[in-house]
């Protein structure tokens, strides 16, 4: 009867080690929310505003959402450091959201600079995530 319950035990799974590039994503996330606690907490001038999907946020809507983004890129440096695989999905979508966000930014905000910076930053912010693409590990991509 024991060979009869080795097969019915579910077989031990052993994570996958962390790439290279997970690593540097991971650290790059963690850098980027440092600089961003600092930014918002000390300059008046950025504190005061958030972008959304391109949309400007300001005063206490901007100073409620700002941890949002912080928390944003902490659970993307988790992710990255745990190898976690779904983030490789996540991560382009995120990164051309912010590309799209700069073109919805450029046309919204008296800030922006209309068409022609919309388009040169959409193409600009879009090669980070054509980059996390091509850095997709193989498992990560189902048949």
């Amino acid at each position: 009867m024991r060979g009869a319950s080795d097969a019915m035990s579910a077989p031990a799974m052993t994570p996958r080690p962390r790439s290279r590039a997970e690593t540097g994503l991971a650290l790059f996330c963690f850098g980027t929310v440092g600089f961003l606690v600092l930014r918002d907490l000390t300059l008046p001038e950025v504190r005061d505003t958030e972008v959304w999907f391109g949309f400007e946020l300001r005063g206490w809507a901007a100073w409620l959402t700002a941890p949002l983004h912080w928390g944003l890129f902490a659970f993307g440096g988790w992710a990255f450091w745990r190898a976690r695989t779904w983030i490789w999905t996540w991560a382009p979508l995120y990164a051309f959201g912010i590309a799209v966000s700069h073109l919805v930014w450029n046309l919204t905000s008296r800030n922006g600079g209309g068409w022609s910076d919309g388009v040169a930053q959409l193409i600009l912010f879009s090669l980070p995530a054509a980059a996390l693409l091509r850095l997709r590990p193989d498992e990560t991509v189902r048949s």
